[in-house]
């Protein structure tokens, strides 16, 4: 598998979130669960079921955790003049005024106030390796094709 590309910020968010669902969220499942037994017959139990889908959930989530985290590769778009995982790009698209911002990454890089452009997408693979000046063009899922320039890195 490929390394996952994730800024020290989205490594230690969830390395927090991991450590919470392995400690406080299997203890918290573990207690619901006993408590829905203690309730009796668990197949109309709606508690007892709630509970076991939740940590079905939950564990789904530990295991594409650890796999992102035990791959992960650290990088820092802070120092680099080009785009890569994790910058946050300001575009301006042909004949548009306004600067749109979009953070190049995984959903898991996801900010506050900007969306997220999977390096893999038309316009997050367009932005990669380019520096701010230089104008790209991308087609997008529907077959239009868009210019854009980077107006912004940060």
């Amino acid at each position: 598998m490929a390394p996952a590309q994730l800024s020290r910020d989205a490594y230690e968010r969830l390395s927090a979130e991991l450590t919470e669902l392995t400690t406080v969220g299997r203890t918290k499942i573990a207690n619901l669960i006993e408590a829905a037994r203690a309730l009796g017959d668990l197949s109309e139990n709606g508690d007892y079921h709630a509970a076991k889908d939740e940590q079905g959930h939950m564990e789904a989530r530990i295991r594409k955790l650890e796999a992102m985290l035990d791959r992960a590769e650290i990088v820092d778009a802070a120092t680099s003049d080009t785009v890569i995982v994790g910058s946050v790009v300001g575009v301006r698209y042909e004949g548009d005024e306004d600067v749109e911002e979009y953070l190049v990454g995984s959903i898991e890089e996801r900010r506050e106030g900007i969306e997220v452009a999977s390096p893999d997408s038309p316009l997050g693979s367009a932005l990669m390796g380019h520096k701010v000046g230089d104008v790209v063009e991308y087609t997008t899922p529907t077959g239009a094709t868009l210019r854009v320039e980077i107006a912004e890195l940060n």
